[in-house]
């Protein structure tokens, strides 16, 4: 069979596959986003009046959302303006898109995807304060989150740079000096993501165990659950960012697909974040206090007899109840007497009980 594709170097080829890849991958992560972004923003709506954090959290997520669409918008008009609107341009498609990096619709490409980077390293600094400060120690908490954060100050600097130089004429992301400024700009952001998830991960490990020898493991498992800690220390985007760098710095035409998959993932990860907060189960600077408090509650509730003849907890701290069975007619009775040490469960039925 004859050969039909373009006259292009295997090379070339091989660029412009995995650019439609990493279109196609963030695409998906984009219909992903838009679940994760109606499920939060339902959940924060109908809490916007009884908590202040719901409003912050829904503008949050709304700014996302929004950049992320017109990120998305910008990647279908480019691939519509390299593949269809300029095809037959010398050198192919590729050539094309490396010799136009000025337009306008490839300066707001590199725009987009560096505020939504800087917008999510933010969102995870502030949960690494949260978390650190859980434990009532504003001084600790600042002092982990300092070098984060000066950190997240200068891969603001490097994005800035990588942004500037890509879009200038005649240049790209993949010509030399643009890729020397991202290769730095994405390794100091990853460095600040490794830096927080291993910051969030060390202090959440050490909660659970504080957590679990003060309450049962029914009750701490959705704060010190592997999933809790994988979620909270925005581990999804730390692993995908990490491929993207490698194979970003080596110039392998794979980090296209990445570069998506670390976008998406790391918008993916901080919906989940926001998810856990807008439903009341995400760590915050009350948690271990509270759980502090319903280990006591639990441990000084007196039992109650129940029909099946087992002894259970009751629910209220100075309250017991006692529910006699249907032979001695339906009768429900709260007590809040002190038990004695004829008692020890709580109350004594032989005196209910009929005569023979």
């Amino acid at each position: 069979m004859p050969y039909y594709g373009p006259d292009e170097s295997p090379h070339d080829i091989l660029l412009e596959r995995t650019f439609v890849a990493g279109d196609f991958v963030c695409g998906t992560g984009y219909g992903a986003q838009l679940v994760l972004y109606m499920s939060c923003a339902t959940f924060l709506w109908n809490t916007r009046n009884t908590r202040s954090q719901s409003r912050y959290l829904l503008a949050y997520t709304t700014l996302l959302i929004s950049i992320e669409t017109l990120f998305m918008i910008v990647q279908a008009k480019t691939v519509q303006d390299i593949y269809i609107d300029n095809r037959n341009y010398p050198g192919g498609p590729w050539v094309y898109f490396l010799a136009t990096q000025n337009l306008p619709i490839n300066v707001m490409f590199y725009a987009t995807l560096f505020i939504l980077t800087f917008l999510s390293d933010i969102l995870v600094l502030w949960r690494c304060w949260v978390i650190w400060n859980a434990a009532g120690r504003n001084l600790a908490a600042y002092a982990v989150t300092a070098i984060p954060a000066v950190l997240l100050l200068a891969s603001f600097a490097m994005g800035t740079l990588w942004t500037l130089q890509s879009s200038q004429p005649g240049l790209s992301m993949y010509s030399a000096l643009p890729q020397a400024f991202g290769t730095a700009y994405y390794i100091t952001s990853l460095s600040v993501n490794i830096l927080l998830t291993i910051l969030i991960t060390v202090r959440l490990l050490l909660y659970r165990r504080k957590v679990l020898s003060t309450l049962p493991s029914e009750h701490g498992a959705h704060y010190v659950s592997l999933v809790t800690i994988m979620v909270e220390s925005a581990a999804l985007y730390s692993l995908l960012a990490f491929i993207f760098v490698v194979t970003y710095a080596i110039n392998n035409p794979l980090n296209q697909i990445f570069l998506g998959a670390a976008s998406s993932g790391q918008q993916i990860a901080g919906y989940l974040i926001i998810y856990r907060l807008a439903e009341g189960r995400a760590w915050d600077k009350d948690t271990l206090e509270n759980s502090v408090t319903t280990k006591q509650s639990l441990s000084f509730a007196p039992t109650k007899f129940s029909s099946n003849g087992k002894y259970t907890r009751h629910s209220e701290l100075d309250t017991f109840e006692r529910d006699t069975s249907s032979q001695f007619g339906a009768m429900t009775e709260t007590d809040h007497r002190p038990l004695s040490k004829e008692e020890p469960h709580g109350y004594d039925f032989s005196a209910a009980r009929p005569s023979q």
